[in-house]
């Protein structure tokens, strides 16, 4: 018995004409063939049966018939003879057409299989390098031998179905027109696409008429000429007004320009309203001016060496190279608003950036479809195949919390990094491979060829808005100069560029085409080169005295924000009871038929019973206040973490899962009519990406609360590109503001070294000019203020949570409604109330921080303690200088100690040492600095053996309080 094929690799190579031959004979007869055949012919799913034909489904019997001619032996029985047997001739004929049909039929497996080859892997075989360095191996499965077709078989029409368009063609037809489809200046890669509709669609869409070509109006042509021109000019005109400056060209790479403008015009017509950019270094200048229109004499300003911004606006600043801007087109009466995310020189560090703030703007115009905000995203070569954090986005794509409906993805493929070379940097021919793990098309194009650059933009841009899913688009270019203009690349690829330096530009080739055709002269064509120029020269003179007037960054949806003022900051954040109670009561609500867990329906009846006393209300309680409070107010939160939907340890329960049929409950979504809407997401299991997306939120949202929360604080290592690069240094750096909530659970409990600390040491070092805050709080009380004073000032910062674990539960870690009333708010210090020594005896004031404050205060009463306060620091900072000299100064006789739980090395100590010092002085303390207690230093955060962790948190307690 045969043994039936296990892949569809099966269907290629030197099984082409057993298959075909086999497939030939069940066309004509099924029984004719052995039973496992049969059933491998007939189970073939759409890709697999794509090889052997589109034979399928109400077209199979129409196919067949075609295949075979009309003496189908199926269609009637031979006549017969004497005896009921058929006559000698009417059987010969019959043996004679069943052959003709059989020998037909596997012509039509053949020639089926040879397009199927094609469409997978005729872009193997495109001209897509403009320098044709490649030397790319000869492809024999593109070829008919491989098939099995020989020199005769050439001129020999075959039925195809309708395949590339073909009813019947010959064996030279179909070669000449799959090459022409998939083998040109353009590769395709799309047959790993597993949905049938978005795979027809693509095929359909390059194997019409025009042979995967457009026929542009000699209006169309024009228009990408004058694009390249601006492109091929900018940075011709730099490199002669500022030679060897640094600004990352796009020499090389000038079909970019036109095909962006494809992606805004086709997208405008199909109801693109907003484009979010994102994109490296190179061409970035190009684009801040040939797209997003910044004038010419602003960026020749700061090749001067003048800042971007007005002369009142403080910051860093950051090189050009870096800065965004944003600007509204108008194409045919639609106009497109366009806004270039600011990025650091991490590379593809920006791109979840970009679709945060995508995801963002969609639910701010309600765009539920995701057709009228869409992401573009730029990468080079090398940083598409190298970073990992591009499959992370990518991953992102199809999420239900990330979802933005697709991203058009430019690679601009120089062709090497650096200095380093694609086969030592990747494996793959392509470096788009990423891309294939969410299916995305992908269309290769040889940047000298702008017009099918613009050409596979416009198919790309039409499959984005008709799928929403991702699309890449590969312009396989050249770098004409080095990684920057004053690198001397033939170091290290001499042939490279030896050929780059007698290769013509992209303008240059389209000129000459143009010409050729008859649409352009090359008078015509200097007088509009020179006249570009001339312009350039003009804003150039201008660039001399050109002073901005105005920065951009509290405007639009920051209109009404300001910068943050320098007293207390503290917002009104507390508020009624009875508004307290309203929405207590609704989070321990259910739909009545509810299957609901017993264990958390316990949970809601004693927070039901906090409610009704307002009293001991826990952290995670205080937490859904915070939400629901602000939501009644209009104010939308979103929550996006691993697990955050019931907590990692537990406690937040706020999706409800019914038990018998897992529908879902969110308590507060159902608060009251009209509310703001919550939005808590399960994040995949990724830090860096995850984290972006949720900083590119909050920065195109500022009236909306965002968090981000790490599973445990230390998950926060894998995202520091994303803290020190944006959420540290955005402000100062772009002028972009963000109120990003980070939440680390941290607190030491014996659970070893990377599940004890969120390594708060980390964010205090990059802690200046006011850009971020850092708490380590107490209460649930304080925490609820602080996340709700995020929203109740007239500026935004990025507040980050050193998240209590173990004091999720604590008894004694809870808050009454007295301090959530309007006279309260966050205390960015705090003196333990119940405490009964008097200031003037008290000999040590122990300040701290966290959790260890319970360990302290535990401690303290069983030793029936009366000379020594505990004073928690609950902001480190911004560091609270008036209110820590307020609570020392009611201590003036006694020593400081700083105690941590944290390693010596870690923690706040080295940051809040010499403040604390400068605070003691100025208030002219006795005691003139703080002592250290805690554990030493250490390299690992914290010992992974409980019996030592115990032994060392008894240690620093006791330390901390002996005198």
């Amino acid at each position: 018995m045969a043994t039936q094929p296990s892949s569809n690799s099966f269907l290629f190579g030197g099984n082409a004409t057993f298959i075909a031959e086999m497939f030939a004979r069940y066309i004509v007869d099924p029984s004719s063939v052995d039973e496992s055949w049969q059933g491998f012919f007939a189970g073939l799913d759409d890709d697999a049966r794509g090889v052997l034909g589109e034979l399928k489904g109400a077209s199979w019997a129409r196919s067949r018939s075609k295949i075979i001619g009309a003496e189908d032996p199926t269609a009637a029985a031979p006549a017969k003879g004497k005896g009921g047997k058929p006559a000698a001739n009417d059987a010969a004929k019959a043996e004679v057409s069943t052959e003709s049909a059989r020998q037909a039929a596997m012509d039509t497996a053949r020639a089926l299989m040879l397009i199927r080859a094609f469409r997978s892997r005729g872009h193997l075989a495109a001209t897509l390098d403009p320098l044709q360095l490649d030397a790319r191996k000869a492809h024999t499965e593109l070829e008919p031998e491989f098939f099995g077709f020989t020199a005769a078989d050439l001129d020999r029409p075959i039925f195809v179905n309708g395949a590339l368009g073909f009813e019947t063609a010959t064996v030279k037809e179909i070669v000449a027109r799959a090459r022409a489809i998939y083998s040109r200046t353009i590769g395709v890669e799309y047959m790993h696409i597993q949905d049938t509709e978005q795979r027809a669609w693509i095929q359909k869409r390059i194997e019409g008429e025009q042979e995967n070509t457009t026929d542009f109006t000699p209006r169309g042509k024009k228009a990408i000429y004058n694009r390249l021109i601006a492109a091929e000019g900018l940075e011709r005109f730099l490199d002669k007004k500022y030679t060897g400056t640094k600004r990352f060209g796009l020499d090389g790479g000038e079909s970019l320009i036109p095909a962006i403008e494809q992606v805004l015009k086709r997208g405008s017509q199909l109801g693109l309203r907003e484009v979010v950019l994102g994109m490296p270094h190179r061409g970035r200048l190009n684009i801040l001016t040939n797209v997003m229109l910044k004038p010419f004499k602003a960026l020749f300003s700061e090749f001067q060496g003048n800042s971007a911004a007005p002369d009142d606006v403080e910051g860093s600043g950051d090189v050009k190279y870096h800065l965004g801007t944003s600007a509204d087109r108008e194409f045919d009466g639609q106009f497109v608003h366009l806004s270039l995310t600011a990025n650091p020189s991490h590379l593809e560090a920006v791109d979840p950036v970009v679709l945060g703030k995508v995801r963002a703007k969609q639910n701010q115009k309600n765009d539920t479809d995701r057709t009228q905000v869409m992401a573009m995203l730029f990468h080079g070569d090398a940083a598409f195949a190298g970073q990992g954090l591009v499959p992370e986005t990518l991953a992102l794509a199809e999420l239900r919390g990330y979802r933005t409906g697709g991203t058009v993805h430019f690679i601009v493929n120089n062709q090497i990094g650096f200095t380093t070379a694609p086969s030592y940097s990747r494996f793959t021919p392509y470096p788009t491979d990423w891309a294939k793990g969410v299916q995305a098309p992908i269309f290769h194009v040889n940047g000298d060829d702008p017009e099918s650059v613009v050409h596979v933009t416009r198919i790309a841009t039409e499959f984005r808005m008709q799928f929403k899913r991702d699309v890449v688009i590969d312009i396989v270019c050249y770098r004409r100069h080095g990684h920057n203009e004053g690198d001397e690349p033939a170091f290290t690829q001499p042939l490279m560029y030896k050929k780059i330096a007698t290769h013509p530009t992209t303008r240059q080739i389209y000129e000459d085409r143009l010409i050729q055709e008859g649409h352009l002269t090359r008078e015509g064509a200097e007088q509009e080169v020179n006249a570009f120029f001339d312009d350039l020269e003009r804003e150039f003179e201008a660039s001399k005295s050109y002073k901005p007037n105005k920065a951009d960054w509290l405007e639009g949806s920051w209109s009404g924000l300001k910068r943050a003022p320098e007293d207390d900051r503290r917002g009104s954040t507390g508020l009624d009871p009875s508004i307290l109670r309203e929405v207590g009561y609704k989070l321990t609500e259910y739909p009545e038929g509810f299957n609901i867990n017993r264990k958390i329906q316990r949970q809601l009846e004693a927070k039901r019973q906090m409610f009704e006393t307002g009293k001991g209300l826990d952290w995670a309680t205080a937490e859904a206040l915070a939400f629901g409070t602000l939501m009644v107010e209009g104010v939308p939160v979103r929550l996006s973490g691993q697990d955050s939907g019931r907590g990692t340890f537990s406690q937040r329960h706020s999706v409800l899962i019914d038990q018998e049929n897992e529908t879902r409950f969110e308590p507060l979504n159902n608060i009251r009519p009209g509310q703001a809407r919550y939005e808590v997401i399960d994040s995949p299991l990724a830090e860096l990406s995850v984290l972006g997306f949720d900083y590119g939120y909050s920065l195109a949202d500022p009236h909306a609360l965002v968090l981000w929360e790490g599973q445990f604080g230390d998950f926060v290592n894998g995202a520091q590109v994303m803290i020190d690069q944006f959420i540290a240094s955005g402000e100062s750096k772009w002028l972009r503001m963000s109120g990003l909530v980070m939440l680390l659970p941290h607190g030491y409990e014996g659970q070893g070294p990377e599940h004890s600390s969120a390594r708060p040491e980390r964010f205090l070092q990059l802690c200046a000019e006011d850009n971020m805050q850092v708490v380590n709080i107490t209460t649930p009380a304080n925490y609820f203020h602080a996340l709700r004073r995020q929203i109740r000032r007239d500026f935004r910062k990025p507040l980050i949570v050193m998240a209590p674990k173990s004091l999720l539960r604590h008894k004694a870690a809870v808050s009454d409604f007295e301090d959530f009333v309007p006279s309260e708010t966050f205390h960015r210090v705090l003196r333990d109330r119940s405490s009964s020594v008097a200031g003037a005896d008290v000999k040590r004031v122990v300040l701290c921080t966290g959790k260890v404050y319970y360990d302290l205060a535990a401690e303290a009463e069983k030793r029936g303690l009366t000379d020594i306060a505990i004073s928690r620091v609950e902001q480190l900072y911004p560091f609270p200088h008036k209110p820590l000299t307020e609570e020392l100064s009611k201590f003036p006789n006694a020593e400081v100690v700083w105690c941590q739980e944290e390693p010596m090395n870690q923690g706040a100590w080295h940051f809040l040492d010499r403040r604390i010092e400068s605070a003691l002085i100025a208030m002219g303390h006795k005691s003139k600095r703080p002592v250290y207690v805690g554990r030493p230093d250490a390299a690992a955060p914290a010992t992974g053996l409980l019996k030592r962790h115990n032994q060392e948190q008894a240690a620093l307690v006791d330390a901390a309080l002996t005198l």
